[in-house]
């Protein structure tokens, strides 16, 4: 199997995997000794960044996903130089004191030090301030406490207006973007507004690739979080379909999925879940499916599961 690979972020220091591993709702559905393995046998195989979002809120369920995962990673004998984090910051908690409240509490339930890269969350309130946004995730590296950041589902104009108010004031803006991006789910990141963005050196995190299962033949489908344009039922009901091209490529429906998004130009990473080690042999082995199959070729072969096209701005939310 071929190692993972890693490129470098924009212009910063970083050097990510081209697969990366995330933590919603997953480590609190495994067993522990399920979960040091898997992540071992993660970073062996070249993955080195790790999704680690802390999802409880007031009022909701405790959760420890993240709890548990900084106690698998240290239990797994990995070394903090080994791995990058990539820890979520909610815009619902920007208040006076900035995004440090939540960054300290996501550093303390994790167990490390730093996060490599803050994903700033979706924009669901209409008081956000850009500048005081920049000038804090500023603030925050300059105390050591982050080394880069980057948006979650933002629009390409949102993200143009980041740059420019970083490049006003001399400061850091937004490396990365992570975005929705599958065989079913593909007008924002292929469209034209994040394209511009991409000629330019931004750079993507594919998520949500399996569409919470529904790609892969779930019959619920995980939480996902929004669905724009509504094509979830679609997305269902093409699964059979899709699972049918898999098979006349030698390859499951999971490792398919994965491929594709590989194959997107600007796509650095892209982050998946796995609570089984038979779920990780086969995403690692999407990277062997792009060099076997071609570019080109995979993405002509699921180019008719595209089903949001035309039903979703490419602009993004």
């Amino acid at each position: 199997m071929t190692p993972v690979s890693r490129k470098q972020l924009g212009t910063t220091d970083l050097e990510i995997s081209q697969l990366s591993i995330g933590s919603w709702h997953t480590y609190d559905r495994m067993d522990f000794a399920d979960t040091v393995a898997l992540l071992r046998a993660a970073v062996d195989a070249g993955i080195n960044l790790f999704d680690v979002g802390v999802y409880g809120f007031p009022g909701m369920p405790a959760v420890f996903t993240d709890v548990i995962w900084g106690a698998a990673i240290r239990a797994a004998g990995v070394a903090r130089e080994e791995y990058l984090v990539s820890a979520k910051l909610w815009l619902e908690g920007f208040g006076a004191d900035g995004f440090r409240p939540q960054l300290e509490n996501a550093l303390l339930r994790g167990g490390f030090g730093i996060a490599d890269l803050v994903i700033l969350g979706d924009i669901r309130r209409d008081d956000i301030v850009l500048e005081e946004l920049v000038a804090d995730l500023a603030n925050l590296k300059a105390a050591g406490l982050i080394r880069a950041w980057g948006v979650n589902n933002w629009s390409a104009s949102n993200i143009r207006k980041l740059q420019e108010i970083a490049a006003e004031t001399g400061v850091d803006g937004p490396s990365i973007a992570q975005l929705k991006y599958s065989v079913a789910r593909r007008s924002i990141p292929d469209g034209e507004p994040f394209g511009a963005l991409f000629a330019d050196g931004f750079t993507m995190q594919s998520s949500d690739v399996l569409e919470g299962g529904l790609l892969v033949g779930s019959s619920s489908g995980r939480e996902v979080g929004r669905d724009p344009g509504g094509v979830q039922a679609a997305i269902k009901e093409r699964a059979g379909e899709f699972a049918a091209v898999a098979e006349g490529l030698g390859t499951s429906p999971a490792r398919l999925a994965v491929a594709f998004t590989l194959t997107h130009p600007a796509n650095i990473t892209t982050l998946f879940g796995a609570t089984k080690m038979s779920q990780l042999q086969d995403n690692l082995a999407a990277v062997d499916l792009v060099a076997q199959v071609g570019a080109a070729e995979l993405r002509a072969l699921v180019e008719p599961f595209w089903v949001d096209r035309d039903l979703v701005n490419p602009e993004g939310p």
